[in-house]
């Protein structure tokens, strides 16, 4: 198990699953097209958000521009993971043995395994590989075989009589064991503890990197594409943000694919799987494997044939939206009005009986999760400009300095300097899962992911790195000794604290403020459901005369219930963080309620203070690459 033998699906059912019907021995009957039409009902509905995400970027653009809240220069330097690789031993052949293998993580996060290492430095092909895209590690064999025993539960109760298991013929002492929910499991062992910690690290890393990739985007196509899964879901009663959108476009088509499918595979084929226990457990995951390949390669094909038009589709939307954008946005204001005088009662009483009571402890326990996080980023941050100023008053050589320079510029990816930022955010996820789940929230992974991302990334830890490394390189020169040198560093340490300090706390109130959207939105949008939703068609008429995809009236009624929320969060964040610039620092949150009639005059007030502040923003430079200080350079 873990390698890939030759799936449980021929072409013949690859072909049924995609356009027709699954009838192989122990597969269930799927309806036919399954991926066609999944792809014929979201992508009208992507089309639509492209159009309003659009809209909404000009807008934007000639609107008040307000300053940019940034300190820090901005990273150039792409999220990655570090390349890993060694030996390991892998479960995988049929039947499954323990065998030896040279495994490699690759930077954009998925692994290769190999017979040896030589195979892999000849360039040859790999035995298999993965993108790591939705799996949790387990490092725990009894908790692994909890979890197969849970997988496939025999009837009978009794696992005296199963086969003979290779897992608890040989213990393993210091397991890696990768679990998807619709995948197969890859099954790893490492030879020491220590060689144990060090793939999970790097595996994490790859898992986060993987699975946040559309939500670090802010490119218009990608946020339509998010906005368009969560309506999909929505119209299918699904009204809950959970961890369906981690991953690609094409992965996350996939898992909500597999959702749908997964109640029939479970009821039609379990009973079929021959075999006890954990043989049976093993079976199963084959399948989804077998299953999920095809799914995925159907959704990557549908979507690499939407590409042409999507892009099409861009360029003539902003050619269309651009010259009509005032009309049409003083059309959106005025429903916008309109639609808030019909729901403002019962909106007002739910947020009231249901949002209100638990708001404050919410509040609480995200901003706890991301200012430890934080908190240990700045810590490590100023230890590792403490060395570099060390390093130079002890007049090293330059080849000593140049290699604690680069170190210091891959702190943001060494997880294992990292993993003491990623451990702080995770600590409060029961506690968040628990305020939570009245609530249908059911994406704690992907929260804890997108404060990890944040330490790690966006504009700050990587941010302060670059900014540290660009100002060192502009005060140095050769003119300076190594105590010189030192002080001028130790200045520069200073100004990158009190940048990192003032770009963490906007980071912070963003992160909170983003959350509690995810948090809330979808909730009050399903209380009222069945009443409010019902006066929307006497709108469409005034909407569906502006002949643009780029309004519709349930936009419009999101967007009014959205702006009414964050009026609320903001004055939460405020009381809990004091902040009197809350909403200035949040100006680019891409939640931020845009062209609304009766828009909270407090916020506005606090907004005009904001911008005359001085000294709230530093024009981001070119950043030079990754090279040691200027006293180092001949």
């Amino acid at each position: 198990m873990g390698g890939r033998p030759s799936s449980p699906l021929d072409k013949r059912q690859q072909q049924h699953l995609r356009g027709g019907l699954i009838q192989p021995p122990l597969c269930p009957r799927i309806p036919a097209g399954q991926v066609d039409a999944l792809l014929r009902n979201f992508l009208p509905q992507y089309r639509g958000h492209l159009a309003a995400s659009i809209l909404r970027q000009i807008s934007q653009e000639l609107g008040p521009q307000e300053p940019a809240g940034c300190q820090l220069l901005h990273s150039k330097k792409l999220p990655r993971v570090r390349e890993h690789r060694g030996p390991l031993t892998q479960l995988w052949g049929h039947p499954p043995q323990w065998q030896q293998i040279f495994c490699v993580l690759r930077g954009d996060g998925r692994l290769e395994w190999f017979s040896h290492r030589e195979e892999y430095e000849n360039g040859g092909r790999p035995l298999g590989s993965t993108a790591l895209t939705g799996y949790t590690i387990l490092t725990s064999q009894r908790e692994y075989l909890h979890l197969l025993d849970a997988l496939c539960p025999d009837s009978s109760g009794d696992h005296t009589q199963e086969e003979p298991d290779p897992l608890l013929e040989m213990p393993v002492n210091f397991p890696l064991f990768l679990q998807h929910p619709f995948r197969r499991h890859l099954c790893f062992s490492a030879a020491t503890g220590e060689a144990q910690r060090s793939w999970r690290l790097a595996l994490q890393g790859g898992i986060r990197l993987r699975g946040t990739v559309l939500q670090r985007s802010q490119a218009p196509a990608a946020l339509a594409f998010l906005e368009a899964v969560r309506l999909y879901r929505q119209h299918q009663g699904h009204f809950g943000h959970d961890d369906v959108t981690l991953g690609s476009d094409a992965e996350v088509l996939t898992t909500v694919l597999m959702r749908e499918l997964l109640p029939a595979l479970r009821a039609q084929t379990l009973p079929r799987l021959r075999g006890a226990g954990r043989a049976r457990a093993w079976a199963w995951t084959e399948l989804l494997d077998a299953v999920h390949a095809v799914v995925l390669a159907g959704a990557s094909a549908g979507l690499r044939a939407f590409q042409p038009e999507k892009d099409e589709l861009l360029a003539a939307l902003e050619r269309t939206i651009r010259p009509d954008v005032d009309q049409m946005l003083r059309l959106r204001a005025r429903l916008a009005g309109r639609l808030r005088a019909e729901i403002q009662g019962p909106l007002e009483s739910c947020l009231h009986r249901k949002v209100d009571v638990q708001l404050p402890r919410i509040t609480q326990t995200l901003r706890n999760t991301v200012e430890a996080a934080l908190a240990a980023v700045q810590t490590l941050l100023a230890q590792g400009m403490d060395r570099l100023c060390l390093h130079l008053r002890g007049k090293p050589s330059g080849m000593r300095l140049r290699k604690e320079v680069y170190s210091f510029g891959e702190m943001p990816w060494d997880p294992e300097l990292m993993q003491i930022c990623y451990r702080e955010a995770e600590r409060s996820r029961g506690r968040l899962r628990q305020l939570v789940a009245p609530f249908g929230f059911l994406g704690s992974r992907s929260l804890v992911f997108g404060a990890q991302d944040l330490a790690q990334q966006v504009r700050l830890m990587a941010d302060a790195v670059a900014t540290f490394l660009q100002l060192a390189d502009q005060c140095l020169t050769t003119a300076l000794d190594c105590n010189q040198a030192a002080q001028q560093l130790e200045k520069v340490r200073g100004r990158v604290l009190k940048k990192f300090q003032s770009d963490s706390g906007s980071a912070q109130r963003r992160f909170i403020r983003r959350w509690q959207i995810c948090i809330f939105l979808p909730f009050v949008l399903s209380q009222l459901e069945p009443s409010c939703k019902l006066e929307l068609p006497e709108f469409e008429g005034d909407v569906l005369a502006v002949g643009s995809p780029a309004l519709t009236i349930e936009g419009i009624y999101e967007d009014v219930i959205r702006g009414i929320l964050l009026q609320r969060i903001d004055r939460e964040l405020k009381k809990a963080l004091g902040a009197s610039d809350v909403s200035c620092a949040l100006d680019g949150c891409s939640e931020a309620p845009w062209d609304q009639e009766g828009a909270d005059e407090e916020t506005e007030a606090q907004r005009e203070t904001c911008s005359r502040q001085p000294g709230s923003c530093t024009e981001v430079q070119p950043l030079c690459p990754l090279s040691p200080p200027g006293t180092l350079r001949s």
